[in-house]
């Protein structure tokens, strides 16, 4: 168990805070939770049953789950129901620093504790974040080769690897394999050419490439680019989603933002919204 952890003051003001206050109290509670779990440790990847967390929060399991969704929704986390493993995406920076020197020892240690880490799907998405900070050289999802430097093509390799999972088939048939890479800089410029009255996306994140990860996964329906201009076209046709409004108290100052058309809740909502439409024969 960690004898402490380190919780700033902005997370209060700064931009995940505030989306996950606007979720609700539970999504705040299991932020605060991860950040700081028994269980957890500097990485932000370790791992977390969420019987624990009902328990240890007090929230009970319907509150935690509730909470824990919402905190994946703001790309704050990521959860592998099968392995019970959370990974934090921003923790390592906030607990152990932004970017260390290569003569720093704790690289050593932050690589023999990834090391050591049990298997699970976001080894790579970890490595991918923190090799340039840390000065890792051992990626778990490369068997252990050295990549202190990666071309373009060598990221879209590894990014095709890790994105491979089972895709369910009808009629009980065994699943199937998908290992085609998701076009984040594709997902990207259609929204910045749809979305003219909104602020355009200048840099891709950490959470942004969590936010299309996560959004892109979700369904068979999102795996295409066609599916996303269509979405971007519908948002742009829409006042409260393009920017135009108006908006009313306590929304009078709020816009939508790229982050927030790529939540779970926002492409379920519209998707649904347009089937249902097409299905009256009004879309």
């Amino acid at each position: 168990m960690r004898d402490y952890a380190k919780i700033a003051p902005t997370f209060w003001t700064g931009e995940t805070g505030k989306a996950l206050r606007r979720r609700g109290p539970e999504a705040v509670i299991v932020a605060l939770y991860l950040m700081s779990a028994p269980g957890s440790n500097m990485l932000g990847l370790y791992y977390q049953p969420i019987l624990y967390m009902a328990h240890e929060t007090g929230l009970g399991l319907e509150g935690a789950s509730k909470g824990l969704r919402d905190c994946i929704d703001e790309g704050f986390c990521l959860y592998d129901e099968a392995s019970e493993m959370v990974f934090v995406v921003e923790m390592a920076a906030f607990q152990i620093a932004e970017e260390l020197k290569s003569t720093d020892k704790r690289c050593v240690g932050i690589q023999k504790d990834y090391d050591a880490l049990p298997k699970c799907p976001f080894l790579g998405a970890f490595f991918d974040r923190y090799a340039s900070a840390f000065h890792l050289t051992d990626s778990r999802g490369e068997q252990g080769a050295s990549m202190p430097l990666r071309s373009q093509e060598q990221e879209q390799e590894q990014e095709q690897e890790q994105e491979e999972e089972h895709v369910d088939t009808p009629n009980g048939a065994p699943p199937a394999k998908r290992s085609e890479p998701i076009p984040f800089q594709l997902i990207v410029d259609a929204y910045n050419s749809t979305m003219t009255g909104l602020p355009k996306v200048r840099e891709m994140t950490a959470k942004r490439r969590t936010l299309i990860r996560s959004a892109w996964m979700e369904s068979q329906n999102r795996r295409s680019m066609e599916f996303w201009h269509a979405y971007f076209a519908e948002c742009q046709d829409d006042n409260w989603l393009n920017g135009a409004g108006p908006y009313t108290a306590p929304h009078e100052n709020w816009r939508p933002t790229f982050d927030y058309l790529l939540s779970a809740k926002c492409v379920t909502k519209v998707f649904e919204r347009s089937m249902d439409l097409i299905e009256r024969g009004e879309g």
